[in-house]
């Protein structure tokens, strides 16, 4: 699918909701050419108004996400150089 700029799209994320700091809704974004991460979280104001309070960061893919290792070796007989 298609992004179009500046635009974006959030979805329930109640199934990974275990806390409060969890987002209510995920989703991704396209601002100004860069894909980006979008969360949002449902609150209530002082005044009793509700609203949702936005969070943008960086897209990474999963691959990049986290701490994932990558080998570069070729074959079990390399050596380490330590």
């Amino acid at each position: 699918m298609e992004r179009k700029n500046n635009t974006g799209a959030l979805f329930s994320n109640a199934e990974n909701k275990k806390t409060d700091k969890h987002p209510d809704y995920k989703g991704k974004s396209l601002v100004n050419g860069k894909e980006m991460n979008m969360s949002a979280w449902l609150n209530t104001s002082k005044a009793g108004k509700k609203y949702l309070s936005l969070s943008f960061d960086d897209y990474k893919p999963k691959t990049e996400a986290g701490n994932t290792f990558t080998s570069t070796a070729t074959d079990d007989s390399a050596e380490i150089p330590f």
